[in-house]
């Protein structure tokens, strides 16, 4: 059965001491209103963008439960991202993936292992001894990019007014190269828009949608 999911940016222009900074939350949604999570939204406003880029979260994919940890990991280009073991049984972690091809050959419980990102595009994981084992890390080039959480919900911060691209990442997206680009223009003062967007989507590995 063919599934659609309704993508709504809600563009929150909350006061800054730049004018022309913006706090823009994006919410995903299916068209009976189910949040969808782990969808990458990643803003590319025109002219230079501020670095060296800096995520709040740790650049860290764990291995728990017999799961990469989270099923989602937004990375900067050039990141160094660990791989810790936390199960008590040893695993295999590869990617095949054009952005990042590697292989962490067996570790442990508690040990660690690391790889450099630093290229742009998605690299999927899997494990050598566990095939249920499937994660995703998304590598950027722009500081303003986010995941949406349980409820559906992603906010970019500061982030400058005009014409912005916009790209919608979700490994079960159905477009090409499981992305789609839109531009949405960012106002400048106190108010909200609304811009809504609508992408097909498969069901994804744990059923939802």
């Amino acid at each position: 059965m063919r599934r659609v999911l309704a993508l709504v940016a809600t563009l929150s222009l909350a006061p800054a001491s730049t004018a022309w900074a913006s706090d823009v939350a994006f919410t995903v949604v299916t068209l009976k209103g189910k949040p969808v999570a782990d969808a990458v939204v990643a803003a590319y406003p025109d002219g230079p963008r501020p670095g060296p880029i800096r995520f709040p979260w740790p650049a860290e994919m764990n291995q728990h439960n017999l799961q990469f940890d989270p099923f989602v990991l937004i990375v900067a280009a050039g990141a160094d991202v660990s791989f810790p073991n936390r199960d008590a049984v040893r695993h295999h972690v590869y990617s095949f993936s054009p952005a990042k091809a590697f292989e962490l050959k067996l570790y442990g419980r508690d040990d660690t292992r690391s790889v450099r990102f630093d290229k742009t595009g998605v690299v999927a994981l899997g494990c050598n001894i566990h095939d249920g084992m499937v994660g995703f890390i998304k590598v950027v080039d722009t500081p303003y990019a986010a995941k949406t959480d349980a409820s559906g919900q992603a906010v970019l911060r500061g982030l400058p007014g005009g014409a912005v691209q916009v790209r919608i990442w979700h490994p079960y997206l159905k477009a090409a190269g499981n992305e789609i680009a839109r531009e949405v223009a960012v106002g400048s003062a106190a108010g909200r828009e609304t811009v809504q967007i609508d992408v097909r989507a498969a069901p994804d590995r744990r059923g939802a949608y």
